[in-house]
């Protein structure tokens, strides 16, 4: 028997899910070539100083031997044809926001608890992966504000947040945003009594608004890879995790999520 044509409305679920399967035959944004970049568009020494031998281990490097166009491929920074991959400018690219629109960071410090407030830092930070962490780790840090705290006869020092949360939400910003269709950047709002830290791109694959806490998908996998190899996350599944943990161990309140089809958000509230 054949079924006769469905009257149900299409949920936003149901066209999400649509999408990704369309896409799925296309692989990964992340491993595409990247139109209209080239080789001058990557930095060569970035990536036989740093990304290489995070990457790979040194005896095999030696041993190989190979020309740096087949390690750029094989490490999928390239296609074999010689054309970056969004893996590659986003890793070790010169600009990646060049070729990327969105591949780029806005930190905005507010001196208040509102966007109508002073704005007391305003900076964008546009470098590869590589450059991207050098930066932001030292600016973070930098507007972290330190209080004594008694315990007992002691008095112990604590940051109104933990870095190590920081750091794991900007990351994760970073390696889950999407970067194919959206234009906008991540976002790390600084308020004097919480950060908020959004990325275009709302859960994917088997990640739904219920159980992301707990389910793991990834919308970039090679860029996830990446992270991982040069030590910006740990282990994956377990961000959330660490951010919770963190931020109960400083006395922070929980971090809260704000998800919807478009967009993730992270708000850290300071400890009191």
């Amino acid at each position: 028997m054949r079924p006769g044509p469905t009257t149900r409305k299409a949920t936003r679920e149901d066209e999400r899910v649509l999408t990704e399967r369309r896409r799925a035959g296309d692989g990964p944004f992340d491993s595409r070539p990247v139109p209209c970049a080239t080789l001058d568009d990557l930095d060569l020494e970035l990536f036989r100083s740093d990304y290489l031998p995070s990457m790979v281990g040194p005896e095999v490097i030696e041993e190989n031997g190979r020309p740096v166009h087949q390690q750029l491929s094989s490490l999928h920074l390239t296609t074999p044809d010689g054309r970056p991959t969004a893996l590659g400018l986003l890793t070790v690219g010169l600009d990646p926001s060049s070729r990327i629109p969105g591949a780029y960071v806005q930190f905005v410090r507010y001196q208040g608890v509102d966007l109508d407030a002073p704005v007391a830092d305003d900076q964008e930070l546009r470098e590869n992966l590589v450059g991207m962490a050098a930066r932001l780790e030292p600016l973070l840090r930098s507007n972290l504000r330190t209080r004594l705290v008694e315990e007992g006869f002691r008095e112990t020092p604590q940051p109104d947040y933990p870095l190590e949360a920081l750091r794991e939400v900007s990351m994760n910003a970073l390696m889950h945003r999407n970067y194919e269709t959206s234009y906008a950047p991540v976002r790390i709002a600084w308020f004097d009594d919480r950060i908020e830290v959004t990325n275009p791109g709302g859960p994917y694959g088997q990640v739904r608004n219920d159980n992301f806490d707990r389910a793991n998908d990834y919308r970039n996998p090679s860029l996830a890879a990446a992270m991982k190899g040069l030590g910006y996350v740990n282990r994956f599944g377990r961000g959330i995790g660490r951010v919770r943990a963190s931020l109960a161990r400083n006395g922070n309140p929980p971090a809260e999520f704000q998800i919807d089809a478009s967009s993730w958000a992270v708000i850290l509230r300071r400890a009191s």
